[in-house]
């Protein structure tokens, strides 16, 4: 068995990076959001990935945000930071500042635009495991990397000690049931879409790393703790309470939606560094009558 496999389950999210108007990271927001997210159940935080705005941030910044992370969450939640990059010696450099950081795991994104096979894909995730001594969580995203990793290819990795689970955004619900087959039991399987988590975790999932849970982590971590009890049709009723805000949340591109609607709560601003702009206002207006359908606003 993985010795880390089991601490990271049910609800993580995929912490925003509140900013100022002038784009600035906004550290103390920040600080205050994590401890709003714990304080709200959250069962896991994962700062710098996509919803992070990790592809804007600096270097040092990236850095900064992982270090707020650990320093504020203070051992009570796991921290998986993201590290992934498509540079491989660049992927190890982050890792390796996450380890010194204190966190628990590292999420590493397969390498988008220079699009490696999947011989390249385990060279690249066996080069950092092998490198950097911390559980590393693969993330599967080909909406956004353009490529897909095989759960053949994701077998092979599982042998690796530090090669412990992946973050699945196919939205292909047999996929949980292969990557089972392949990897084992132990091998932790989170989903990346919002939508899809109760049929994922009914193939063998073991949790989300959400962008929803950003702005409602309670009822998020409500809908994993009732379905990990047994209570279906709870996390089902809730699951439908959510749905629209999920649809909402990724009406244009995140991490804009979701910035606007953490802002709504008072938490930092809606401000995305460009490239991406500003969210037009049908979708704000879509954003807030989601929020308001799931008890989020009054």
């Amino acid at each position: 068995m993985k010795s880390s496999t089991l601490a990271l389950r049910g609800s993580l999210t995929a912490l925003i990076t509140p900013m100022r108007e002038d784009g600035s990271v906004d550290e103390r927001a920040y600080a205050e959001f994590i401890e709003w997210q714990i304080g709200e159940g959250t069962e896991g935080l994962v700062p710098v990935g996509t919803t992070g705005e990790s592809p804007t941030l600096s270097h040092d910044e990236h850095k900064r945000v992982v270090e707020i992370c650990v320093e504020v969450s203070r051992g009570r939640v796991p921290v998986v930071a993201g590290t992934g990059s498509n540079s491989t010696s660049e992927a190890i450099e982050l890792t390796a500042h996450a380890r010194e950081a204190g966190a628990d795991a590292a999420l590493v994104v397969t390498p988008y635009y220079n699009k490696p096979t999947q011989e390249g894909l385990y060279r690249h995730f066996m080069a950092i495991a092998d490198a950097v001594d911390l559980p590393v969580v693969i993330y599967n995203i080909p909406g956004r990397s353009v490529i897909d990793m095989t759960p053949e290819t994701m077998g092979r990795l599982a042998k690796h000690p530090n090669i412990i689970g992946v973050k699945d955004a196919t939205a292909k619900l047999d996929r949980p049931l292969a990557q089972r087959r392949e990897c084992g039991r132990d091998f932790v399987q989170l989903s990346g879409e919002d939508h899809t988590v109760l049929a994922f975790m009914a193939s063998g999932g073991h949790g989300c790393i959400s962008v929803t849970s950003n702005v409602a982590p309670r009822l998020c971590a409500q809908m994993h703790r009732a379905w990990r009890e047994g209570r279906v049709a709870e996390a089902m009723e809730i699951q439908d309470r959510l749905a629209p805000l999920h649809d909402a949340l990724f009406v244009e591109t995140s991490p804009g939606p979701v910035k606007h609607a953490a802002a709504l709560l008072g938490h930092g601003t809606a401000h995305c560094r460009l490239p991406l702009a500003p969210v037009a206002e049908s979708t704000a207006r879509q954003v807030e009558g989601a929020m308001r359908g799931a008890g989020l606003l009054n």
